[in-house]
C-alpha cells in the first residue's frame, strides 16, 4: 500500500490524486499540513532515493521565501534540514507518494507511471 501525502488546496496535488484514482491505485491519504511526515520518515525516503535535499523543499512556497532558505539549505546538515522540514508541511515539496522504499516528490506523470502503475 502506498501513502499519498498532499495538501487538498494544491492544484498539483489534485492532479496527482486524480491520476492515482483514474489508474485505480490504492493509497492511504494524509493531509501533510495537518500531519507532516516525521523527520525519520523524510530521512529514510532521502536515503532510499537519489534525490538531493533541496528536492524535498517546496522552493516556490511562501514559507521557504520568508525563512530565506534559498541560501541556507546548501549549508544545512541532513539532520538540520529534515528537522526543519518536519516542523511544517508547507515547507515540503508536494505531493509525496511512497511505499516506504520508493518515493516521488511533486507530480510528473512519467514518474507516476514508472513507479505506481
Amino acid at each position: 500500500m502506498i501513502t499519498f501525502y498532499w495538501y487538498p488546496k494544491c492544484s498539483t496535488c489534485k492532479k496527482a490524486k486524480q491520476w492515482l484514482d483514474d489508474n485505480q491505485v490504492a493509497y492511504n491519504q494524509v493531509d501533510m499540513i495537518e500531519t507532516p511526515p516525521k523527520k525519520e520518515e523524510l530521512q529514510k525516503w532521502f536515503e532510499n532515493s537519489e534525490l538531493g535535499i533541496r528536492r524535498f523543499f517546496n522552493t516556490s512556497g511562501i514559507k521557504y521565501r520568508e525563512l530565506g532558505l534559498k541560501d541556507k539549505v546548501e549549508h544545512m546538515t541532513e539532520d538540520e534540514a529534515f528537522t526543519l522540514l518536519a516542523t511544517d508541511g508547507k515547507l515540503i515539496k508536494r505531493p509525496i507518494v511512497t511505499d516506504g522504499k520508493k518515493v516521488t516528490l511533486g507530480f510528473k506523470e512519467s514518474e507516476f507511471v514508472a513507479n505506481w502503475k
